[in-house]
């Protein structure tokens, strides 16, 4: 089962654990690990269901491609990590 961690400037805000979830794609596993905390989906998703902007997700050290569906591939013992992006200059 894939693994999910969040960065400690989400976990300011919602303290999670790490959460070991199911499913085949990033999207069934995200959403398997918030089931129970909707105020966490609203952290790492907008209100169409999208990546928020300032929000990176990495499936074994490579940034995902698909910030819309979220149906990049995860296998048994992936690691995924959410975290915010920085931005500025």
């Amino acid at each position: 089962m894939p693994v999910i961690r969040f960065t400690a400037n989400l976990v300011r805000h919602r303290p999670v654990p790490e959460i070991t979830a199911g499913g085949t794609s990033v999207r069934e596993a995200l959403e398997e690990a918030w089931a129970g905390d909707p105020l966490l989906r609203y952290y790492v998703l907008d209100e169409q269901g999208r990546l928020r902007k300032h929000v990176n997700v990495f499936v074994d050290g490579e940034m995902i491609a698909d910030r819309l569906r979220l149906s990049d591939p995860v296998v048994p013992g992936a690691e995924i990590y959410v975290l915010q992006a920085l931005s500025g200059g």
